[in-house]
C-alpha cells in the first residue's frame, strides 16, 4: 500500500512525542513492506532559498521536508499564519508527487489540516487522521480566546472531512465524540508504541541518602508539575532530603521556579531544562521515581518510557495515562490535583522499594506485549485498509459549546 502520512514533526523536527510517533509508525510501516513518504517541513528559521525543500530515504522511508514559504512567520507570535505557510508549503510539495500516487493520507492533527484534506481530495483517496490532544481537552473544555477558538474549530473540521478517525486512548475517543459528534467517522484506538531496545532497563538499588524524584515532559500547566512540587515539602517531612529533577522546557518555567519558592522547596527542586536521550537515561535509572501528575493526557508515551527504562512510575489517572498504567500492577496512579493522593503514593513506593521494583518489572514486561511499533503499524494498516472515501457535504459552522469535561 502506498501511504502520504503528514506531520509538523518528523526528525530532525521533533517537538515532542508527536514527532517520535510518526517517526516509529512511519518507518514500522516501511519494514512491514509498504510504501511510505512523510511530508513534514524543515527546521524553523530555514532559509527557503539557501535551503530549500529536500526529498530523501531515511530509514526506507521517503522524507519529504517543505521549505517555509513564506518564511515572515513565527510560530509563537503568528500561531495561524505560519501554519497557514507551513500548510501552503505542504501543499506545493504534494502537488509535486507527479511520480508517485497515494493510496490513503493520514493526518496527524490539526497543524496539518489544511494539506491533508487538499491532497486526499486531490488524489481522491480516504483521508485517516490521528487526534492526539484537542484544544479543549487541554484547557479542561472550555475553548477561551480566540486563537483557541480557531483551533478548535480547525479540529473540528479535521475531524468531519475525515474518512476514518484514530485515537492512543478510549479516552481519547470519547473527548472527540464529546466535542466534534454526532456523525463522526468510525474510530479506532490504537495504543502509542515503544521501542524498547532503546530504553536499556535498569532497576534503581535502593541508596543510603535521601530519595530522588524525576519529572520529565513539557512544562506546561496541563502537565500538573506543579502538583508534584506542592507535594514535595509533604515527602519531606516523612522522607528528608527528597529532591525533584524536572527536566524539559516549555512556557511555565518561571510559574513553576515561583511554586518552588512559595513551597518553600527551591533548593531541592532541580530544573534541568530540555536533556538529550542519554541524558534522561541516566536521569531515570538514577531516579527512586518518576512522577507524572497530568491533568490532562491523551496518552502519555513519558510513561511508557520511564517504564521501560525500570523507573517506578506514580501517575495522575488522567485520560490515557489511566489506560497506560494499571494501578497497583505496573505503578501507582491517583485523581488528578489530589496532591495529598500524589504524596501518599510516592511515600508508598519510597516505604516499599522492593514492591516498586516488582510493579516496575511488570511494567517493562506489558511494553512488549501491548506497546510493540509492529502491532501499531499492523492495527493502523487495517484501518487505512478499511477506510473508505466518502463524499463531505460542505463544512457547515458548528456552535463551540465551552463546557467541563467529564473527568475521566
Amino acid at each position: 500500500m502506498k501511504i502520504l502520512l503528514l506531520s509538523w514533526e518528523y526528525p530532525p523536527v521533533v517537538i515532542g512525542g508527536l514527532g517520535r510517533h510518526v517517526h516509529h509508525l512511519a518507518t514500522e510501516l516501511a519494514l512491514a513492506g509498504h510504501d511510505v513518504v512523510v511530508l513534514s517541513r524543515r527546521p524553523t528559521g530555514t532559509d527557503p532559498h539557501t535551503h530549500p525543500s529536500t526529498d530523501e530515504v531515511t530509514e526506507g522511508v521517503r522524507v519529504i521536508a517543505a521549505a517555509e514559504d513564506p518564511h515572515e512567520f513565527t510560530f509563537g507570535a503568528d500561531m495561524m499564519a505560519w501554519t497557514l505557510a507551513m500548510g501552503h508549503a505542504m501543499v506545493r510539495a504534494g502537488l509535486g508527487l507527479t511520480d508517485w500516487r497515494p493510496d490513503v493520507v493520514h493526518a496527524h492533527d490539526w497543524l496539518v489540516a489544511h494539506p491533508a484534506v487538499t491532497l486526499a481530495q486531490f488524489f481522491d483517496v480516504p483521508l485517516v487522521s490521528t487526534i492526539h490532544a484537542t484544544e479543549a481537552g487541554r484547557h479542561s473544555g472550555w475553548v477561551s480566546g480566540a486563537v483557541s477558538r480557531q483551533v478548535h474549530a480547525l479540529e473540528s473540521w479535521l475531524v468531519r472531512e475525515s474518512d476514518s478517525l484514530i485515537t492512543c486512548s478510549a479516552s481519547m475517543r470519547d473527548e472527540i465524540s464529546t466535542l466534534f459528534g454526532p456523525e463522526l467517522a468510525e474510530i479506532s484506538v490504537i495504543r502509542n508504541g515503544i521501542d524498547t531496545d532503546g530504553w536499556p532497563f535498569a532497576l534503581r538499588r535502593r541508596h543510603q541518602g535521601p530519595a530522588q524524584l524525576l519529572y520529565f515532559g513539557r512544562l506546561e500547566y496541563e502537565k500538573g508539575v506543579h502538583d508534584a512540587i506542592a507535594a514535595l515539602p509533604r515527602i519531606r517531612r516523612t522522607h528528608p532530603g527528597t529532591t525533584l529533577t524536572i527536566a524539559g522546557d516549555g512556557t511555565q518555567l518561571e510559574f513553576l521556579k515561583a511554586q518552588a519558592r512559595k513551597h518553600r522547596v527551591l533548593k531541592a527542586t532541580n530544573f534541568v531544562g530540555r536533556v538529550d536521550h542519554s541524558q534522561l537515561l541516566r536521569l531515570l535509572h538514577r531516579a527512586d521515581a518518576a512522577v507524572l501528575p497530568s491533568h490532562y493526557e491523551p496518552f502519555g508515551i513519558v510513561a511508557l518510557e520511564a517504564a521501560a527504562a525500570g523507573a517506578p512510575l506514580v501517575t495522575s489517572n488522567a485520560g490515557g495515562l489511566g489506560e497506560a498504567v494499571i494501578d497497583g500492577q505496573t505503578g501507582l496512579s491517583y485523581p488528578p490535583s489530589d496532591v495529598a493522593a500524589l504524596s501518599a503514593a510516592v511515600r508508598l513506593v519510597l516505604d516499599s522499594p522492593a514492591s516498586a521494583q516488582q510493579r516496575a518489572r511488570a511494567a517493562r514486561e506489558r511494553l512488549t506485549s501491548d506497546f510493540a511499533w509492529q502491532t501499531v503499524a499492523a492495527e493502523t494498516s487495517q484501518v487505512y485498509l478499511a477506510a473508505k472515501r466518502v463524499e463531505r457535504q460542505p463544512h457547515r459552522r458548528r456552535p463551540i459549546v465551552e463546557r467541563p469535561l467529564p473527568n475521566r
